[in-house]
Parts: structure tokens; sequence; C-alpha cells
């Protein structure tokens, strides 16, 4: 494990001086300085309102700007991003069994968590996997160059995925309400972060009996103090899940145009809603063969996955794909949706869907952002959904998501105002984890496995 950059001890602290504060929540405070001690912020304002102490590691922020860190809202640390990962979806285990593949993207999380802080991602939610996704959120605390992980133990589903179970299922379906009941307390006694439903309704599916399996599932994680987000992609899933208690909508609403009594319902009941609007794109992508990586990805993302993109072009067992790309309607509806339910004020966290064929572990909170922008959501509240956003959906706003103190101290340092351009994210010149100040090049190192 590398060492962390020079730093001040906790006694002692340290202040960023002279950057650009801004965080999506407030305007930019100019020629700050953030003053920290142990993990946390201690004092943020102008140089004229914060004494710097005597001894104290000063960090020269002239000309650069001081964001929270990014928080991933969605993402599967069970999936690896390479067209291995999902046999369900396609099947290459004749090429890679899915058990090596779970193996080997076991073996690279190490490298998977220093890649988010290069990114500039200092916490993500891992919305659902196999019951040792609980291992890895405690390998994560225990690792210094690694995001603050919070998970959600095996999907409650409305469908099976035995591809996908080698003895440790990340999905299990039930049927019943009780079936439900029984799996929460299961994953209760794990203390998860969140339950996690996968709500996957198809022609012919009874609505009301999956609406009543939604209803269990929060019930009975309301006992255990834990809420519920709920994958619905069609807007009368997605109302019937908020409307049996869903706290998050982890997914777009894609079919058509929500509606007022949708944007109201998200609004009274507090929902937060992350669209993840590249992931099916990523599928498609790598799947028929065209995927390019940006810049970003080229970067930092994991080069042995990228490797795989490659790899399977053209094999036989990917024509079952073809011609199942993403219509432009689906595309254009959930960029139009984000849009309304952003302006109507409903609570928006961003999220990639990480781990999925196409969607890489890190930088792919680039091309996310990018296509929010898109969407028409400003810069500041872009930035917003990627950090007070992701708090929320945590639940750790008292912690996280925004420069001020008490707050811990997770931030990014940037070469270019986040601002102007939702691009200049990518502008990464320092990551702060706890209070602890990593350089690029070091964590480009570890994400190595150096």
């Amino acid at each position: 494990m590398l060492a962390a950059a020079p730093q001040a001890s906790p006694a002692e602290g340290l202040a960023i001086v002279g950057a650009t504060v801004v965080d999506g929540t407030a305007p930019p405070l100019p020629d700050a300085v953030v003053l920290i001690r142990g993990d946390r912020i201690q004092a943020v304002g102008s140089r004229a309102q914060v004494a710097l102490p005597k001894g104290i590691t000063i960090i020269d922020g002239r000309g650069k700007w001081v964001a929270p860190g990014l928080v991933d809202a969605h993402v599967h640390f069970f999936q690896s991003g390479s067209p291995y990962t999902r046999p369900d979806v396609i099947d290459l285990r004749k090429l890679r069994p899915y058990e090596r593949e779970i193996a080997l993207l076991k073996d690279a999380l190490p490298r998977t968590f220093a890649r988010y802080l290069l990114c500039g991602v200092t916490s993500v939610v891992d919305v659902g996997g196999p019951f040792w996704n609980f291992e890895v959120r405690d390998a994560a605390g225990r690792t210094a160059l690694a995001p603050r992980v919070a998970v959600a133990g095996p999907l409650v589903s409305t469908v099976a995925r035995p591809d996908l179970d080698i003895g440790d299922p990340p999905i299990i379906k039930i049927t019943t309400p009780d079936e439900a009941r029984a799996l929460v307390r299961r994953e209760l006694e794990r203390k998860p972060d969140l339950m996690k439903v996968w709500f996957v309704f198809r022609p012919g599916d009874d609505l009301a009996a999956g609406k009543a399996l939604v209803a269990a599932t929060v019930d009975e994680a309301r006992k255990g103090g834990v809420r519920t987000a709920v994958h619905a992609t069609e807007l009368e899933t997605a109302r019937a899940a908020v409307e049996a208690g869903a706290d998050v909508l982890v997914h777009s609403v894609f079919d058509k145009p929500v509606d007022d009594a949708f944007v109201d319902l998200l609004k009274r009941r507090g929902v937060v809603y992350i669209p993840t609007l590249f992931v099916r794109s990523g599928y498609a992508l790598v799947l028929s063969g065209s995927f390019a990586p940006t810049p970003a990805e080229e970067r930092w993302a994991d080069p042995d996955v990228l490797a795989t993109f490659k790899e399977v072009k053209g094999r036989p067992e990917l024509a079952s794909w073809a011609g199942r790309t993403v219509s432009a309607d689906q595309v254009r509806i959930a960029a139009q949706n984000l849009k309304r339910l952003s302006a109507a004020g409903v609570a928006i966290a961003a999220g990639t869907d990480a781990g999925n064929i196409g969607t890489l572990h890190g930088p792919s909170i680039f091309r996310e952002l990018r296509l929010m922008a898109e969407a028409g959501l400003t810069p500041k509240e872009v930035l917003a959904s990627a950090t007070a956003g992701g708090a929320r959906v945590m639940g750790r706003e008292k912690d996280l998501g925004t420069v001020a103190p008490g707050r811990l101290a997770d931030l990014v340092v940037l070469d270019r105002d986040p601002l102007a351009d939702v691009a200049n994210l990518e502008a990464i010149h320092r990551v702060v984890k706890g209070g602890r100040v990593f350089t690029p090049e070091e964590l480009a190192q570890a994400a190595a496995g150096h």
C-alpha cells in the first residue's frame, strides 16, 4: 500500500489557501481558506475570517477550485464492467467461466478502490450484490486508498437470474410478501446501508403483486432503520414503487414522460432520483463492437477490462445482441424526465451503475455527468447531484456533500472551474479523503497495482 502524500499530523492540521470553494449548494467563495483538523473540516472562509494556526501545513490553492469529493450513488462491485460479467445477458462462459470472472474482480478490488479516488470519487453506494458485498464495505473501511462504501445486500427481486448464482447470489427472486420480509431480515443482520428491490415489470406481470412485494420490503427494512432503493424504469412501475414507500429510485423513467402527479409524489415523499443515463448505452456499445473509450477512460479505467471489449469483438455469441440498441426515444425521454424532475425540485443524485457491461468503475462518472448536463442541468446542478445528492443516498448529509465546517474532509482540488463546464471535474490536481492528501500520480500507481 502506498503512503499518502506528505501531510500534517491530525494535531497540526492543514489548510488549502487561496482556492475558490464550489460545492453546488452555495455561491462560490473565492480566495478562500479551508482549514482541516484530523479527518474533518474545521473552518471555511475568507483569509480575513480564518486564522491559520502556527505549524499548520499550507497547500497553495491559488488558481485552483475546491469541491466536495464526488459520490457515485450507484455502483456494483460484483460486476467488473467487462462483457464476461453478466452471463444472464450475454453468455461468454466458454471464454471465461463466471467463477473465474468473480475471482478476477475480487482480486482487483484494491486497484478498483484506488481508481475511484483517482477520479475524485471519494464515496460510492453499491446498490446490491451478493452477501460478500458486506466484506467489500469492510475492506474499503480498512483501506486508506479507498472510497467510503455504502452497500446493499442481495437484490429482493421479482425475477430470477440463475446464471449469476454460484453459491452467493446477487439477485434473489421472491414471490410473496412473507418471502420478502424473510430476506430483508437476513440482510438486516449484516447492517446494510440500503435495501434494494429489483422491480422488473414485463407485459402481463401483476403490477399490484409487485407493489405488494415492494411494500413488504420497505416496511420490514424500516423496522431495522434502513431505507429502500427500487429499480423501476417505467412510469407506472416507478409510481407504484414510490406509493409502496421507496426512498430512492435508481434508474430513469424512460418509457414515457413523467406527469404532474408523479412529480408531486416524488417531492412530497422526498424521494431521491438517480438517472443512470449511460448504462444501457454501455451494453449496446460494447456488445455491438462500437465502444470507444473517452480520454478519461483511456487514462483511468482498468486496462484489463478495456482489453476485454476488443477481445470479444465479433464473437458469434454477441449476435444475439444485434439490433438491441437503446432507442433514441428512450434516450430523449430519460433526459427530458431528468430535466423536469430537477426543475421541479426533486432531489437528484448522480450514479453510473458501474460494473455493468461498458460502465467502467471510476471514470464512467464523467460520462454520466456530461449526459446530465446535456439533458439541461446546469453545471452547478450537476455538481450538487454528484456531491450533496449522493450524500443523501448514503444517508450521510451531515458528513458529506458540501465544503463546510464539521463535514468530513473529502475534497477534490481542481485545475479548472467545474461551474463553467462539468468536464472540468476531470482536471484533478489533488484528492483529499478524510484529511489525507493524495496526488494523481500516487493514486495512478495504486490503481495499477504498484
